[in-house]
């Protein structure tokens, strides 16, 4: 599953209790879908939002008691949001990033990028806690964090990526002040001024991962084993952004076999 389809998403894992995964089977499917609406093919914005204001719709027939008109959407409905009484505002959080991706390409400051990432991210890690049935506020506040960071992390890994879509989730104001433009991106060049600013984003998602890391020996059995894993593979491309000096245009930072091997045996001596 590629990063852009929600990696840390736990979908098919051999870790989840079988009761959970025909729900995180719904729930994926419902993201991956609404991602793709806003991601992949040649539609023009106008359709793309005509098709986020659908799915949109559809969740507004569930929380007034109707069915969905949709395969997708009863899935959803009768395999998780029934049978767990999901809140639906997670939900409707991922359709309006899903929608900003749409129109908006570039972020002025990090606080505009973390909000984006509160509706991005941060509804899979409480949606995943809801269903393990864990709902304190400390709990939720360090889901918030991890989530967020990943996401940070995930936007470190795919500069090069994002600017072939026309998107840069950099902060706009961080560029500047490193004296980053966007020619520079469009160049491929990392050069000392983009390996700085590189290392603040970085710096800053270390910090929002260390602080909710603490989750994954508070969380018990299972959930807490993949979090772990989830944290530490967020940890590993940091490493591995640090080791190739951000230069992530020549090549995308990514987890091998020997990483997963250390990540494993790590999550297990956490516990």
């Amino acid at each position: 599953m590629s990063v852009n389809h929600y990696e840390n998403f736990p979908v098919g894992s051999i870790m989840l209790p079988r009761r959970l995964r025909r729900p995180v089977h719904a729930i994926y499917a419902f993201a991956r879908t609404a991602d793709d609406i806003a991601d992949e093919g040649d539609a023009d914005a106008a359709a793309r939002l005509r098709d986020l204001a659908a799915l949109e719709a559809e969740l507004a027939r569930m929380e007034s008691g109707d069915t969905p008109e949709t395969a997708l959407m009863q899935r959803l409905q009768q395999q998780a949001v029934a049978p767990f009484a999901m809140p639906l505002q997670p939900f409707y959080d991922l359709l309006s990033a899903f929608k900003q991706d749409v129109s908006v390409t570039r972020y002025a400051h990090f606080g505009d990028v973390v909000d984006y990432c509160r509706r991005s991210a941060n509804p899979v890690g409480r949606m995943m806690l809801h269903l393990y049935g864990e709902h304190d506020s400390r709990s939720i506040a360090q889901s918030d964090g991890i989530c967020t960071a990943l996401q940070l992390i995930n936007f470190c890994q795919d500069v090069a990526v994002d600017w072939q879509k026309g998107r840069i989730y950099l902060p706009q104001e961080d560029m500047a002040k490193y004296g980053v433009s966007e020619a520079q991106l469009a160049e491929g060049r990392a050069d000392m001024a983009f390996r700085r600013l590189m290392a603040k984003q970085c710096e800053r998602a270390h910090a929002m991962l260390k602080a909710g890391s603490p989750l994954g020996k508070t969380l018990k059995g299972r959930i807490g084993f993949e979090l772990r894993l989830i944290i530490l593979g967020g940890q590993r491309i940091l490493t591995r952004l640090e080791e190739a000096q951000y230069d992530v245009f020549k090549a995308r930072p990514t987890l091998g076999p020997h990483d997963w091997w250390l990540m494993l045996k790590r999550a297990y001596l956490q516990k």
